[in-house]
């Protein structure tokens, strides 16, 4: 049986999130434990504390008393702690090692996190900039951001923002093949493609509503994102490329996105560590500075 205190705190994180899913992220433990927890805490209370469906999880009438009540309990436990607390924040020190990918990490996270060594000298960072699917816990990372899709269970992950991808070309480029109306027409004109640093094998393109393929004929490869950027603003081919590189180039006019309606669903950026027990306050301070960078950037 968990600890009645801490049952209570999950059952509070339910209560203000919508799913147990949502609330073992905000919890930072696995979906399992809140399922558990609340079971624990059901089974105590004699009382059904949530309606459960495969979409939905609705608070019982009971459940809403309960987490009115335990709120003030909740709050005088913390507040014994709560000096030692600031305190911890305040005085905060050590290394927090933290992989990203090359591109995205620098223009968006290298920046926070130059400010954030401003307010917190103490705390040391090391950055490793790699576009490679990273092992956090075998590479000993405290924290990780990722592009993509996201399905390990063993790590505390939030996403925070999607990314876009656009086919583009340079103006020079349309000026000399047109605009292509279809994939079709597409295929026949110069690509450019990037090369998966973890396979050594060029990424296929993806479209809406049609089947992913490969770059044919592939003008240029390169397994640096910013390399194919530069190749495509030469007119040397068609990229299909992030929105964080292209926005806003195509804002500017040296970029034309083509084939808009092809665009594939947005990816994932996720920030996360791994769960292994207590989060020590140094790393809580990163990650909790990298998920507000992120959700609050504007390309």
């Amino acid at each position: 049986m968990q600890n009645q205190l801490e049952m209570l705190r999950i059952f509070k994180g339910v209560s203000d999130s919508a799913n147990f899913k949502e609330a073992s992220i905000r919890l930072g433990i696995s979906p399992q434990s809140v399922t558990r927890a609340i079971k624990e805490l059901e089974y105590l209370l004699g009382e059904p504390l949530f309606y459960r469906s495969t979409r939905n999880t609705t608070i019982t009438a009971f459940g809403k008393q309960l987490a009115h009540k335990c709120t003030g309990v909740i709050d005088q436990v913390d507040a014994l702690f709560a000096g030692n607390q600031v305190n911890d924040k305040q005085g905060a020190e050590g290394l927090v090692k933290i992989t990203m990918p090359n591109s995205f990490g620098r223009q968006f996270l290298l920046p926070a996190l130059i400010k954030l060594n401003a307010l917190h000298p103490n705390i040391q960072l090391d950055l490793r900039f790699s576009d490679l699917i990273d092992n956090v816990v075998a590479e000993q990372m405290d924290i990780g951001v990722r592009i993509g899709i996201f399905g390990n269970s063993r790590h505390v992950a939030r996403r925070v923002r999607d990314v876009q991808f656009y086919i583009v070309g340079s103006p020079a480029l349309i000026a000399k093949y047109g605009v292509p109306q279809q994939i079709s027409e597409l295929s026949n004109m110069p690509q450019t493609g990037l090369i998966d640093q973890n396979t050594g094998r060029i990424w296929p393109w993806y479209f809406a509503n049609q089947p992913d393929c490969l770059p044919n004929p592939a003008a240029f490869s390169t397994d640096e994102p910013e390399a194919e950027l530069q190749a495509v603003l030469a007119g040397i081919g068609f990229g299909q490329l992030p929105d964080f590189l292209v926005a806003e180039h195509i804002r500017s006019g040296k970029l034309i996105s083509v084939l808009p309606e092809q665009s594939p669903s947005p990816w994932g950026v996720y920030v996360y560590r791994p769960q292994r027990g207590p989060v020590a306050e140094r790393v809580r301070i990163v990650f909790d500075h990298l998920v507000d960078t992120l959700i609050d950037t504007q390309l």
